[in-house]
């Protein structure tokens, strides 16, 4: 069977490009730089709402698109850590953290997906996404205006992602295990 590929996807794969774009201005000195990085940032974030919203009101959702979107905002959400993780923003055990859940998630994925099961994203994991990129966007800010008030926000944000992270990723396992069994 032929995969189309349909708009949705191609705001998909515009996703992923932003999101290394993003990587390597995020990672340069200037100023300037930051600003870019963030304003990209802003825009691959907001491109992961409109595809699903594209994707679901003109019925265009599609294997591909349902395969490549988590990946895509793992993509983007992973290298803006680890980018604020270099630059000592965020601590390696809180990027550790959330990569153990995507890594244990995927995993029951790939169990599933050899059974054949699909277990949906749950409301708790998309409000994963959805904290730690608004997380993302304050601790990104906060390198252009290096404000304190805005970097506390930035961390109380960043403990919410965390505790939704694992939350959502142990509400995964639960109910990814109960369907294998």
């Amino acid at each position: 069977m032929k995969t189309r590929i349909t708009g949705p996807t191609y705001l998909t794969f515009l996703r992923m490009i932003l999101a290394v774009v993003f990587f390597v201005f995020a990672l340069l000195p200037p100023p300037w730089a930051k600003i870019t990085a963030l304003v990209i940032f802003i825009i691959a974030a907001i491109t992961d709402k409109i595809d699903g919203i594209w994707a679901r009101r003109q019925k265009l959702v599609t294997d591909l698109g349902a395969f490549l979107d988590p990946l895509a905002d793992k993509m983007l959400v992973n290298l803006a850590f680890l980018v604020l993780v270099y630059l000592y923003v965020v601590p390696i055990w809180v990027f550790a953290m959330i990569l153990v859940r995507d890594f244990a998630v995927d995993g029951m994925r790939m169990m599933e997906a050899r059974k054949q099961i699909t277990v949906p994203a749950s409301f708790y994991g998309k409000l994963k996404t959805t904290v730690q990129m608004i997380a993302l966007i304050i601790l990104l800010f906060n390198l252009v205006v290096n404000v304190e008030f805005i970097a506390i926000l930035g961390n109380i944000a960043l403990y919410l992602a965390l505790a939704l992270t694992i939350f959502s990723g142990m509400d995964y396992l639960i109910r990814g295990y109960k369907k294998l069994n």
